[in-house]
């Protein structure tokens, strides 16, 4: 017997920062806010390097390469102060068509 299951998509789709927190939003649009007391390269970082973001692992991974500080977005579950936000509807994510 076949059942049709339904899958979040946990890729990252963006990055937020506040004064005191990281928020992630995944492609889902599910989000994840975490402080950033946690991540003490993050938090003394300028607003100018916590920019310089990328995604990698196929979706799943961020890094700031900058700031040699990289984590999966599965691991913002295990922080002690993470908190999962409502889904809040995203824009579309703009296609630039490269091949």
């Amino acid at each position: 017997m076949n059942t049709l299951a339904s899958r979040s998509d946990d890729r990252v789709r963006r990055v937020e920062f506040s004064e005191d927190s990281l928020r992630v939003i995944l492609m889902d649009g599910s989000a994840l806010a975490v402080s950033l007391e946690w991540y003490p390269r993050l938090l003394n970082a300028t607003p100018q390097q916590r920019k310089k973001w990328r995604v990698s692992g196929n979706g799943y991974q961020i890094q700031w390469p900058e700031l040699n500080e990289h984590f999966c977005a599965e691991g913002l579950l295990s922080a002690p102060s993470v908190r999962a936000l409502p889904l809040t509807p995203l824009p579309p994510v703009r296609s630039f068509g490269y091949a």
